[in-house]
């Protein structure tokens, strides 16, 4: 089974940087998408970026566009969410998801994604 493992989460001062990592077990890294999520207490999961594993196409939402950055590495296995300039609104847990298929920007909605790992927690301090 795919198995996603989504790390680097914490406490940061606003206008800091993170830089999410997700782990990828028994996915094949060349084809499909990956993308990230986060949900804040109270409020509806949103999409915040995804990236095409085949062709590095990227998709952002337009809250984080222009502040974060999604980069995957095949060799590893592993997708990167650069995180910078945060803010408090940036505070939630930040799930990574995969789908075999691509979705393009409705990937952002979850569609065809198949597999969710557990999140991490990113908190902004003000």
């Amino acid at each position: 089974d795919v198995q996603l493992q989504a790390s680097g989460g914490g406490l940061v001062q606003v206008g800091g940087s993170l830089r999410l990592s997700c782990a990828a077990s028994e996915f094949t890294f060349d084809e499909g998408q990956i993308a990230w999520f986060r949900q804040a207490p109270g409020k509806e999961r949103e999409g915040v970026s995804s990236i095409s594993a085949s062709d590095g196409v990227t998709y952002y939402s337009d809250s984080v566009k222009g502040r974060f950055t999604i980069s995957i590495d095949n060799h590893k296995a592993t997708v990167y969410l650069q995180m910078n300039s945060l803010k408090p609104e940036d505070t939630a847990v930040y799930y990574c998801a995969a789908g075999l298929g691509n979705s393009g920007s409705y990937s952002l909605r979850g569609y065809g994604m198949s597999y969710w790992g557990k999140g991490t927690q990113v908190t902004v301090s003000s």
